[in-house]
């Protein structure tokens, strides 16, 4: 067997293992959604060793999207740590076995300053689990490592509840791009959203005249490769055609000789050139659409330009 080889079965030895943690989701994750969401101070997830690498990566990434959210060695908590936490905190306690000393050793004083505790455990028959308000099982039957010592599926099962909470959390917030860039104007992305419209619009604006022909229409939509065209009788713009607008108009008629009149929205929305991304993105998600026409300043009805969703977020 090569190392290739190996690998796919050690992908796929976990994959197994996560769909079975998958199946056991219960109510009790519902519970702890609600519980996080509805903290007043921040989520303070403990830990140590492999499974306190994994609760510094969920502190980090709750921390970004929205949920105030620190990670504490456990065993620097027993040494004044304890002091970053006070009685409004959420406090998420990792340990695969849940029979960790050090863990065990945390849960009185973290009742006493008058935290909820949740569990991340492998075992909710564990003292963690049956000491702690809530309880999410992170079980798997084996680990990848052949010797069964080494925590490997046991610590991506743990790494993909944490994400499964995070995105919950992200959803019920409403969390949103523009509060990504918020929290990361040092990225790639939170720079990008801190940029201005006409730094990502394209200029090269679909155009249309009114009595343009369905074709001839959705031609120009498929060359400029924006999804839309704004739609012009002479010099003045009047409407836009969007994607949407192509999809209804072939289910609306069964002779598709119609002009772009027939199908336009009289009315468009526009941002000017110097917005903030962040901007566009509010415009967008309220409206719930995709594209908005660029003025050069308030007031200016002349379209230099259109701004896509997918200029503001390129994930490649």
């Amino acid at each position: 067997m090569t190392y290739a080889e190996r690998a796919k079965q050690i992908f796929q030895e976990e994959i197994v293992e996560l769909q079975r943690l998958q199946e056991s989701i219960d109510h009790s994750f519902d519970e702890v959604v609600e519980v996080l969401y509805a903290c007043k101070g921040k989520v303070v997830i403990m830990g140590i060793g492999k499974t306190g690498i994994i609760g510094h990566k969920m502190a980090a990434s709750f921390a970004s999207t929205g949920t105030s959210s620190i990670f504490v060695n456990v065993a620097e908590a027993m040494h004044g740590d304890l002091g970053m936490i006070n009685a409004e905190d959420v406090v998420i306690l990792v340990s695969n076995s849940g029979s960790t000393n050090e863990i065990l050793n945390a849960i009185d004083p973290v009742h006493r300053i008058g935290c909820t505790i949740v569990a991340l455990t492998g075992n909710l028959q564990s003292p963690l689990a049956q000491r702690s308000d809530y309880a999410l099982s992170v079980h798997v039957d084996k680990e990848a490592c052949p010797l069964g010592l080494a925590p490997t599926t046991s610590t991506t099962a743990t790494l993909l509840m944490g994400d499964a909470l995070l995105v919950c959390l992200m959803e019920k917030r409403k969390f949103q791009a523009e509060d990504f860039s918020v929290y990361h104007p040092g990225g790639a992305l939170g720079r990008k959203l801190l940029g201005r419209v006409k730094n990502f619009m394209s200029v090269d604006v679909p155009r249309v005249q009114v009595d343009t022909a369905f074709r001839d229409l959705v031609c120009e939509m498929s060359d400029k490769h924006l999804g839309m065209t704004m739609v012009y009788e002479g010099d003045k713009c009047v409407g836009i055609i969007t994607d949407g607008d192509v999809r209804r108009a072939i289910q609306r008629y069964e002779d598709v000789k119609i002009t772009a009149q027939q199908i336009m929205t009289p009315s468009y929305k526009v941002i000017t050139q110097d917005a903030l991304l962040t901007d566009a993105l509010a415009v967008m998600d309220t409206y719930n659409i995709t594209t908005l026409a660029v003025t050069a300043n308030e007031g200016s009805t002349e379209i230099i330009g259109i701004i896509s969703i997918h200029h503001i977020i390129d994930f490649k």
